[in-house]
């Protein structure tokens, strides 16, 4: 047995689960004594064992027992002839218990043999059951012993695949075997006797299922595609197909091998391909693949087991396509060698050629795909080249405008390659560059302005008619005889004048820097230059006048209106002063009063706090409350400075301890007298009044309204005794009832066996009256809550109490009421209905006796 650890086996022991063998230190095994097979082969299991690392190696090793030759032909002495039959039958039985007698004649118990594996051929044709082996102890000269056997296939599912005799130990196959389905099986055998006791020690038996070729070899797809590029060398991989077989791999049954049966187009070779008989590879083997002619290759590939033995084997097919990649192996290339094209000046954007290609790659593919280069001709970078998607054709694009006055025309060299590098050993063609004439056409431009913005500098208030500036425009058509006019385009003001024929601008008015239509100093006016080309063409420029102030602005007074005490104190009036210049013509400012009239400054006097503010105050003790207008001069600081008289409307009031004006004084203040304040108290005092007054009359006409008594006499008016009787009882019969039992119990029907509904409330209950509790006839005084409460609660549960004042179901008129329908009442006057019986309904009916039962009298 050969064995290799890595490492020099050094150390390394062997054993065996067999004490008949052993393994020497090199890898021999031999007998340790004179061994008797029990069959022509044996199973054996050697372990390799290192003590240093405890590893452990096993291998199984199987024997073929040979047939000793007899010598000369003559048979042994002392021995008989054995029936064929016999001897059949003795070769196929097993004594795995046999016992072993030593040289003293002492019997001893040998170890139990390790039974070979017990070969079956599957899809075996029977007769079933079909005997395997014969298991017998030779203890069974002695005693009766049943045999069973146990394990998958006997007594575990599949179950009863294998049985066995159990007196003459025989075991049997009871169907055919599926190698496929299970390959091996692991069975006991038992030996007992007729009480079940064990006589011998279980058997393990190995049941083999022999491999048959029953089996074709079945592809994992049926399809494979595979690709390759073209222009590939001979050997280059392109696919792998792969068949397996269920049957054996280990025996020819399920060895595949491969074979290519046919290839479509056999083009240019009718093989192009070749596979790996054993792995399935399919690769080049010849040259030629090009996909501008083959695009497509179908290869039928056929897998055969035994080996690929067409003779015994069995066979499968599939198809594999192969798809013959492209390459850029070749360039694009102009179909024409020059191209021309025309653009009008000052345009962009503007397609002036397209130029088309041809490349017999791959379409819309990285290999096919145009990308065009302007190489010479355009230095500025007037125009660039866009390919197509659809087409792949070169757009010649205008990106910068031309100018014909510059640029008539332009010579440009183009080229074209692919977004993809050329294959290796592919060179550029000649074609692949060509020449584009670009024509430029002359339109009419417009003038233009050679400042613009302009911008000039003069001061605020130049007087009317002066002039500014020149404004020209310049015309960029030098080849064309064209005139140029001007014109105001936007004058917000209408300040400006300009000349139309030489563009020089004058004042049409005096400018004024502090004028709404100023921002930031600067005036903006912008004007049109046209000329009289075909068609006119025209061009605008803006002109800004920064204006530099003057001193021509008086400041004003800031507030206009104050307030302060009619006593001296700290209460004093902070006042400035506004301008619209600017700097320098504006403060500090100079405030003062003037000399007339005197009693301005007897009155008033002015307290100078900085160059911008002034406070105002009281010179004298008493002030008597009103409004003053008090005239205040204020001066700039501009050269020459300006002033100007400012007049303030002061209010004077009384002022309390706060210093704060009253309310009182606040309207004598402004100018209303204590008498003109009494007759506004007064106003308002009979406003109030007299709303008050409308109220109270809009109340009481609404209570006479529901007052008011009928127009007609109540004693000739018959609704009267209606309207007024203010009752819902039945009369003077109802007098002595107490009030508190109004309510009616809501079901009745344990005593008036009447239908569900609405119950007659004019007639007594008929049931009998049961007791309930004495309610108290005086309460206390304190307790009157309770008193309510529960003569609330005795109604509701008396049964017997008189219904004739229930206010619940008077209101009701629905079905369900024993009465007759009012209907049916006749309120004509000729009938012969009898009143009579109204004498008898007491004094409260006597007026409607008197109406009806006077019959013919009336």
């Amino acid at each position: 047995v050969k064995f290799n650890n890595c490492a020099g086996n050094k150390g390394v022991r062997y054993e065996t689960n067999s004490l008949d063998f052993k393994v020497r230190a090199d890898g021999t095994m031999y007998a340790v004594h004179q061994v008797q097979m029990p069959s022509k082969q044996l199973i054996l299991m050697v372990t390799a064992w290192d003590p240093q690392t405890l590893g452990r190696w096993e291998v199984i090793v199987r024997f073929l027992v040979g047939e000793k030759s007899q010598h000369n032909g003559h048979k042994p002495k002392g021995r008989k002839s054995v029936p064929g039959e016999l001897a059949q039958q003795q070769s196929d039985t097993l004594l795995p218990w046999r016992q072993h007698q030593s040289a003293n004649g002492l019997r001893r118990q040998k170890r139990d043999w390790v039974i070979p594996p017990i070969n079956v051929p599957e899809n075996s044709r029977g007769p079933f059951p079909q005997q395997l082996v014969r298991i017998r102890s030779d203890k069974d000269k002695e005693i009766h012993i049943r045999y069973s056997i146990t394990g998958v296939g006997a007594d575990q599912p599949p179950m009863e695949v294998f049985s066995i005799d159990p007196v003459s130990g025989r075991m049997y196959v009871t169907r055919p075997m599926d190698r496929e389905e299970r390959a091996s099986y692991h069975l006991r055998a038992h030996a007992v006797d007729m009480n079940g006791n064990k006589v011998e020690n279980p058997i393990d038996l190995y049941i083999y299922v022999i491999d048959m070729n029953d089996n074709r070899p079945e592809f994992i797809n049926q399809v494979y595609n595979g690709s390759v590029d073209e222009g590939s060398k001979p050997g280059t991989y392109v696919m792998t197909v792969t068949a397996n077989d269920a049957d054996d791999s280990t025996t020819a049954n399920g060895m595949v091998r491969y074979r290519i049966v046919t290839q479509t187009p056999q083009s240019p070779s009718q093989n192009m391909f070749t596979i790996n008989s054993e792995t399935g590879d399919i690769v080049t083997v010849a040259a030629g693949l090009d996909r501008e002619k083959v695009q497509q290759y179908i290869v039928i590939v056929q897998a055969t087991d035994m080996e690929g033995n067409l003779n015994y084997g069995l066979s499968n097919t599939a198809t594999a396509i192969i798809t013959v990649t492209d390459v850029n192996d070749n360039p694009p290339e102009f179909t024409t060698s020059t191209y021309s094209g025309e653009v009008p000046e000052n345009r962009v954007e503007v397609v002036v050629a397209n130029l088309t290609v041809m490349d017999r790659d791959q379409p819309h593919s990285p290999n096919w795909n145009a990308i065009y280069r302007i190489i010479s001709g355009d230095p500025s970078g007037h125009f660039t080249i866009r390919t197509d998607p659809v087409t792949n054709e070169g757009m010649v694009t205008v990106v910068k405008a031309v100018d014909y006055e510059m640029n008539r025309a332009f010579m440009l060299t183009v080229m074209v390659s692919n977004q993809a590098p050329l294959a290796s050993g592919i060179q550029m063609s000649f074609q692949s560059t060509a020449g584009v004439t670009i024509s430029v056409t002359d339109v009419n431009e417009a003038p233009y302005f050679p400042t613009n913005h302009k911008l000039i500098r003069l001061e605020e208030g130049v007087p009317t008619g002066t002039v500014l500036t020149t404004f020209s425009a310049v015309d960029p058509d030098r080849f064309m005889q064209q005139a140029v006019r001007y014109s105001k385009l936007s004058d917000p003001a209408n300040w400006l004048n300009i000349n139309a024929t030489n563009g020089q601008i004058t004042t049409a008015a005096v400018l004024d820097r502090e004028s709404d239509y100023i921002k930031n100093n600067v005036y903006e006016a912008t004007f049109l230059a046209a000329d009289n080309g075909i068609p006119p063409a025209s061009g605008t420029g803006t002109l800004q006048i920064y204006l530099i102030d003057i001193n021509d602005n008086a400041p004003e007074l800031l507030p206009k209106e104050a307030q302060i005490c009619e006593k001296p104190n700290l209460n004093v009036i902070n006042i400035t002063a506004a301008d619209a210049d600017i700097d320098p013509n504006v403060g500090p400012f100079v405030f003062e009063l003037p000399s007339v009239p005197s009693a301005v400054r007897k009155n008033w006097t002015i307290t100078r706090l900085n160059g911008d503010y002034a406070q105002l105050s009281l010179r004298i003790m008493y002030l008597e409350a009103g409004v003053y207008d008090v005239p205040i001069i204020v001066t700039d600081s501009g050269n020459p400075p300006l002033y100007n008289t400012s007049v303030i409307k002061v209010k004077v009031c009384p002022c309390d301890e706060n210093g704060d004006c009253t309310t009182i004084g606040a309207v004598a203040a402004a100018g209303l007298g204590t008498g003109a304040i009494i007759a506004i108290l007064i106003c308002i005092i009979i406003l109030l009044t007299m709303v008050l007054l409308f109220v109270v009359w809009m109340k009481r006409r609404e209570k006479e309204r529901h007052t008011k008594q009928l127009l007609i006499d109540p004693e000739d008016d018959v609704r009267d005794n209606i309207l007024k009787y203010d009752e819902e009882g039945g009369g003077e019969e109802d007098q002595d009832y107490d009030l508190s039992q109004l309510q009616q119990p809501e079901t009745m029907d344990h005593v008036l066996n009447k239908a569900p509904g609405v119950r007659r409330v004019d007639e007594r209950p008929v049931g009998a009256e049961p007791q309930y509790p004495i309610r108290p006839v005086i309460p206390h005084p304190g307790d009157i809550g309770d008193f309510i409460n529960e003569g609330l609660r005795a109604a509701d549960n008396d049964p017997t109490a008189p219904p004739y004042d229930s206010l619940l179901v008077f209101d009701y008129e629905g079905s369900g009421s024993t009465a007759g329908s009012v209907s049916s009442l006749n309120s004509s006057s000729s009938g012969d209905q009898d009143y009579d019986y109204l004498n008898d309904w007491g004094p409260r009916f006597k007026k409607l006796a008197d109406m009806y039962g006077g019959g013919e009298e009336d």
